[in-house]
């Protein structure tokens, strides 16, 4: 089976009330009908007169995932604690998940998927199953939220993906530095290039720089990079290029974390700012940098505005900009 082919899903359950019965249906339906998985049960094959037991086997062997729907009754038969003309196809399907279960019980338990629909508990799955010591799929409404955990079983795809490891420093109490500029860059934007910078007089090696040569480039760059969760602070010196052909000019620096701003720094020549921001736990951050359209003048006074001259491009940077 491709990722592009939905798995094939059987529902086995029992006919505890027609209350019951109508919710396993409803169940069904949306999971065929929305989120698109080749699912099957015994309500949709009524239409001719069939032989269910040879049609159990069919779906018990062709199905990826068996989703076993816990009642009262289902359990009981399962268990073997009902007569043997009580629930007969319920006894039966539960026969053939155990002889499998039996024969490979790692493949199978994968497989083999108890699900509590609302109203139900976890005491109503069988016993074979082993409901307290193994994974069961509480659906508290039928939404893509509800269902979360047994897609992830069916997909494959958890919610969350174990992180990258980082480097092991052998109990050392040194925090690891790295220079952002060498974290895996997701995207950026033209004219954006790792090298050194020199601002207020500084020379900064590992500096990430803003300084387009086509006229069209816009006021802007910005670069994101690939944190993994491993990292507890950035810290950087932002600002003007001691070299940028229009002195006048202003910086606007913005840091953004999975998405959310975070920090926000006006700069001009000869005013660079330092930025020290805890970044724990996140896994994507995005660097900014702008040179505004208007903007106050450097030199203090609200009054005074200074506008850039046509067809300058902004010269900025972020001095050293380092993970820890």
């Amino acid at each position: 089976m491709t990722d592009r082919e939905a798995p094939r899903v059987f529902v086995t359950y029992s006919h505890d009330t027609p209350e019951h019965k109508e919710l396993v249906r409803r169940f069904a339906t949306f999971l065929r009908g929305v989120i698109g998985l080749d699912v099957h049960v015994d309500t949709w094959y009524d239409n001719v007169r069939r032989d269910w037991s040879l049609w159990a086997v069919e779906q018990l062997n062709e199905a990826d995932f068996i989703l076993v729907v816990a009642s009262p009754d289902y359990k009981r038969r399962a268990d073997g604690e009902a007569a043997a003309d009580e629930g007969r196809g319920a006894q039966f399907e539960t026969a053939i998940i155990r002889n499998n279960l039996t024969r490979d019980l790692r493949k199978e338990t994968e497989r083999v998927l108890p699900v509590i629909l609302p109203g139900r508990s976890v005491e109503e799955i069988p016993s074979f199953l082993n409901g307290y010591s193994t994974t069961r799929y509480h659906v508290d409404e039928f939404t893509r939220e509800g269902i979360s955990d047994l897609l992830s079983a069916i997909t494959g795809h958890g919610q969350y993906s174990m992180p990258r490891r980082g480097e092991w420093l052998g109990g050392s109490q040194e925090p690891k530095q790295v220079p952002a500029g060498e974290l895996p860059w997701l995207a950026s934007s033209a004219g954006i290039r790792r090298g050194s910078a020199v601002i207020d007089g500084i020379r900064y090696e590992d500096s990430i720089v803003l300084r387009p040569t086509a006229r069209a480039t816009g006021p802007g760059g910005y670069v994101e990079m690939d944190l993994g969760g491993l990292y507890q602070r950035l810290t950087a010196v932002v600002g003007v290029l001691d070299d940028a052909a229009d002195p006048f000019q202003v910086g606007h620096f913005q840091v953004f974390l999975d998405g959310a701003p975070k920090s926000e720094h006006q700069v001009a020549r000869g005013k660079p700012a330092t930025i020290d921001l805890d970044v724990t736990g996140a896994l994507r951050l995005r660097l900014e940098m702008a040179r505004p359209g208007v903007t106050a003048s450097p030199f203090g006074g609200a009054a005074v505005q200074v506008r850039p001259r046509a067809g300058r491009p902004p010269e900025l940077a972020w001095g050293d900009p380092t993970m820890t």
